[in-house]
């Protein structure tokens, strides 16, 4: 856990916030290699990126953590730290929906095939998201559960674990997400059939790869963790991504057939 990698007095880098922006920059550069396979100008999708899925991203991911978690990290203190984005604090499935609609409105204003685009940009999507979820490791968030497994990690003693041996539930979830973006640019590159199939895909496949990292998580209170017989907040919304890749993919699938792309 490092969640300030250097201070310079006035100046700190936060370690989630710098993986955070890694995560745009490598993205982006997933993302423009898709799209050039796709037949996309890789420049249009940099426009998109930045800022239109950058701006949607951040912004829905912190207004739904500040929402999710006010009583706990907010009450009481300075707005300004509702702000406070470098510092941590942002749910990934905000940021999709933010970026998402926002995104819808990016794409149109360049003119670009929106399912087309959906699919070159959601590999890069997800390799971001690989390193967000290091972020949160060093950021010590989002941590796991008290375990007494070989692979247990520790934190601090006056972290909230207490500096008890807990689930690396982030590397969990990096290696999972690591494992799914490859497995898109391969289903990108040489499944694809339909316009909209790897956004559809990647909605069904991280909805249940989130179910099961979210078993493994020890930073919900405890009403809400599945020990207590109850979903946790990321279980109950990926219920609801899980049906919108449903029906996402049942809907698409009837658009015109598109050949396999060849790899560039």
């Amino acid at each position: 856990m490092k969640p300030i990698l250097f201070d310079f007095g006035a100046f700190q880098l936060h370690s989630f916030g710098l993986l955070v922006a890694l995560g745009f920059i490598s993205g982006t550069w997933l993302a423009s290699r898709r799209a050039k396979v796709a037949g996309i100008d890789p420049f249009a999708i940099q426009d998109i990126v930045f800022p239109w899925l950058l701006v949607g991203g951040l912004v829905g991911a912190r207004i739904l953590f500040v929402i999710s978690y006010w009583d706990r990290e907010f009450a009481g203190r300075p707005p300004s730290e509702a702000f406070a984005i470098w510092k941590g604090g942002l749910v990934f499935y905000g940021g999709l929906i933010g970026a998402t609609l926002v995104g819808i409105v990016g794409v149109r204003r360049r003119g670009l095939p929106l399912w087309k685009t959906a699919d070159a940009l959601t590999p890069g999507l997800v390799l971001g998201h690989v390193f967000g979820r290091l972020g949160c490791l060093l950021n010590g968030c989002c941590f796991g559960r008290t375990c007494d497994l070989p692979w247990a990690i520790r934190f601090p003693a006056d972290h909230s674990t207490r500096g008890l041996p807990v689930h690396p539930a982030q590397l969990y979830e990096t290696l999972l997400n690591l494992a799914l973006c490859g497995f898109l640019v391969w289903w990108h590159d040489r499944k694809k059939r339909f316009d909209g199939q790897v956004f559809a895909l990647y909605l069904l496949a991280y909805s249940v790869i989130r179910t099961v990292c979210e078993y493994f998580r020890g930073d919900y209170a405890v009403q809400s963790t599945p020990a207590a017989g109850v979903f946790t907040p990321g279980q109950s919304t990926s219920a609801l991504i899980l049906a919108a890749g449903i029906g996402l993919w049942i809907a698409l699938r009837r658009l015109p057939k598109v050949p396999p792309s060849p790899v560039a």
